[in-house]
């Protein structure tokens, strides 16, 4: 509280001398309150410390490692519990007759000699009855307890101890906080290390006071890293520690964390939970039940979700994924591109700095439709990707040549005379062979003397005369983004504020909402637009620890051969994709077995259909496994007691007598059939396989993503 605050509290009265009895004065000015109404009070650092602390050992690909404790590789044979029980009843009844026998004489005195052997005489005929307790009764004792070892072991009366009686003992025990370790996270160690004393001093304090979240321990250790690497000095990222706290080396848009959290994120590792491996026979023993996560590092390698409408994608799978890689951008650590449908929940508009809103006429923001770039070369190539990459040859071999070669007759010279590229109507007129349009641009050429770009044009001009001119292809699809709700859009001109993707060296968070309602074509070419963006202008960044992201919520209609092979180089390239389809129908069929083997990480939801279940079983490929074959034959019986005895049984049992014979054996047979997918994953899980960077892999596992 202020000194304006303390003065307040202690006088509230104008005039302190005593006046004659009369009504209480009200005081003038009421004290300020601590806090503002409905503020909640300021908490400690206490849970921030501890989450800090928090063991994150090392563990296989997408196990959640925050407070993970690893089990053994091999499942520990355990013996059903029914016949655990029977048998630990069974031994005991048997240790009860051994001993009933022994006490009632029935198999003799043997088992006194012992006693007899190592004992005087006086000891065992003495009249006082401690010396009988002591002798008797104990060497009693000791041979009941000999025969309950003995019986107990068989019985294993200490795994029926373990797995039901000592559980129903055991008192939920109260989470202490954990000591500080030899070297404290809290502590900021690494800065204390290389000589940051103050820094780390004030960085633990505002820490330990509750000042400091997981996004600002994320920004300030990726602020650290670019001092170790040599891209920032150690004297300002000092002075911003000591001057701004938890809040230096702030994010442009000076947000600190998200609106809404929905999912689980762990900043220290990077990682965001998606669900719990279930405890199912099919999954690896040391995945059982324990969480399923994905960083960084695993979608490096991209994702590719398939699964019906409703099976979850969009909640279960791209939302966390979403919160996940905005919030490694406020730390710094990725630049992320979320491309969906309008209104899908993909976070308030508040987590993003850049929201596109195509269609839209509030929209601030434009779509850049040649990704930024000043080359004609490159900007033809992405638009004829995005135009009529669909309609290439979806086998080997595939690509949209002849359709770049167009493109860039037109928008070579027409940059040249202009200094900017067409916008779509203009394009649109240049393809369909407009006669004005291009004969202002061949006079322009020739004023400013580009000899060569004549020719261009004039080769331009020919092939229009040929009826195989993919020129009107193209200019029936730019025709679908030349329409009256698009008009404020794809502006070239300067008066818009179009985003490209050029601005992906940089921590954005950024939002692409298409229109679906009555513009699905149009939709489907600028989802190719964007993904053609990405994949040529990731490749080429300066900085690629920085991770960037795209994330398509429907690939419909986006995969084609160059789709593919560009995903392919985002590996190296230090990005990746997020890829969701309803069906793999959506996909040529040629480029089904490339896509899959072209990312990652592949996931399965519930419902879907055995057609596509063919092609994850065989991308998945088979494993080894022991396969048991029970046979049962009959015996005959070769004597008349032998004869007596079957005819007993089988009047007893309604069987006749067989013998078991048991064959185990390895076969090879699919880690997850067709059969299994369609039909065996419940509602709400899914089956996904993980493949890091790093070329560390997780087989197919059973996630219900709901836990």
């Amino acid at each position: 509280m202020d000194s304006d605050g303390m003065r307040d509290a202690r006088g509230t009265h104008a005039n302190p001398v005593p006046r004659p009895a009369g009504p209480p004065e009200v005081p003038s000015v009421p004290p300020r309150p601590p806090a503002p109404p409905g503020a909640p009070p300021l908490p400690d650092g206490s849970a921030f410390v501890a989450w800090l602390r928090t063991p994150r050992p090392e563990a296989l690909p997408g196990v959640w490692r925050f407070g993970h404790r690893p089990r053994s590789a091999q499942e520990p044979e355990q013996m059903p519990s029914r016949q655990l029980l029977t048998g630990a009843l069974i031994a005991f009844l048997v240790g009860w007759l051994i001993w009933s026998l022994l006490a009632n004489g029935y198999l003799g005195g043997w088992w006194i000699l012992p006693l007899e052997l190592l004992t005087p005489d006086s000891w065992r005929t003495s009249d006082s009855q401690v010396v009988n307790l002591v002798v008797w009764d104990g060497y009693t004792l000791l041979v009941v307890l000999a025969i309950m070892v003995g019986v107990g072991r068989l019985g294993r009366w200490d795994e029926v101890w373990r797995r039901f009686v000592k559980p129903r003992l055991r008192r939920p025990e109260a989470r202490e906080p954990q000591p500080p370790s030899a070297e404290d996270p809290a502590d900021w160690p690494a800065l204390r290390a290389a000589g940051a004393h103050d820094a780390a001093e004030r960085l633990a304090a505002e820490a330990r006071q509750g000042l400091m979240r997981d996004v600002d321990h994320a920004r300030i250790s990726r602020a650290w890293q670019g001092v170790l690497g040599g891209r920032h000095s150690l004297a300002s990222f000092t002075g911003a520690v000591l001057g701004h706290g938890a809040g230096a080396c702030p994010h442009p848009s000076g947000a600190r964390d998200l609106p809404l959290r929905q999912a689980r994120h762990d900043l220290v590792t990077g990682q965001v939970r998606l669900g719990t491996a279930a405890d199912d026979a099919r999954n690896p023993y040391a995945y059982r039940g324990t969480g399923l996560a994905l960083d960084p590092d695993l979608l490096g390698t991209s994702l590719l979700a398939v699964g019906p409408a409703g099976s979850g994608k969009t909640g279960s799978v791209v939302r966390p994924l979403t919160e996940s890689l905005c919030l490694h951008a406020l730390a710094g650590r990725a630049a992320v591109v979320v491309v969906g449908a309008a209104g899908a929940p993909l976070g308030p508009a508040d987590a993003y700095d850049v929201v596109v809103r195509i269609g839209h006429p509030d929209s601030v923001y434009d779509l850049d439709l040649y990704g930024g770039t000043t080359d004609p070369d490159e900007a033809a190539a992405v638009l004829a990707e995005a135009l009529v990459g669909d309609l290439t040859d979806a086998h080997a071999g595939g690509d949209t040549r002849r359709s770049t070669t167009v493109l860039a007759q037109l928008l070579g010279p027409f940059h040249a005379v202009h200094g900017r590229f067409p916008g779509v109507p203009e394009l649109r007129q240049l393809l369909d062979g407009t006669p004005g349009p291009l004969a202002a641009l061949r006079e322009g050429l020739r004023a400013a003397g580009h000899a060569s770009l004549l020719r261009e044009l004039d080769a331009r001009e020919r092939q229009m005369a040929h009826p195989g001119d993919v020129g009107g292809v193209l200019a029936d699809r730019v025709a679908l983004l030349d329409r009256p709700a698009f008009a404020p859009f794809f502006d070239t001109s300067g008066q818009t504020r179009p985003f490209s993707l050029k601005a992906l060296d940089h921590p954005v968070r950024v939002r692409i909402d298409l229109p679906e309602r009555g513009h699905a074509d149009a939709s489907r070419i600028l989802a190719r637009l964007i993904l053609a963006q990405f994949t040529a202008s990731v490749p080429v960044r300066e900085d690629r620890s920085l991770f960037a992201c795209l994330v398509l919520d429907d690939a419909s209609g986006v995969i084609t051969p160059e789709a593919v092979r560009g995903v392919q180089r985002l590996r190296s390239a230090g990005a990746g994709v997020v890829l969701t389809l309803r069906t793999l129908d959506d996909v040529p069929r040629p480029l089904r077995g490339p896509l899959l083997g072209s990312v990652g990480c592949r996931m399965a939801l519930a419902g879907l259909t055995p057609w596509d279940g063919q092609d994850f079983a065989a991308v998945w490929g088979k494993e080894w496994t022991d396969a048991t074959d029970v046979t049962d034959r009959q015996i005959i019986a070769e004597t008349p007691a032998g004869k007596a005895v079957h005819m007993l049984r089988r009047v007893i049992t309604g069987k006749a007598p067989t013998a078991r014979a048991v064959t185990v054996r390895q076969v090879e047979r699919e880690r997850w059939s067709a059969s299994e997918l369609a039909h065996a994953v419940p509602a709400g899980h899914a089956v996904l396989s993980l493949t890091s960077v790093k070329g560390e892999h997780a087989p197919p596992l059973l996630v219900d993503l709901r836990g």
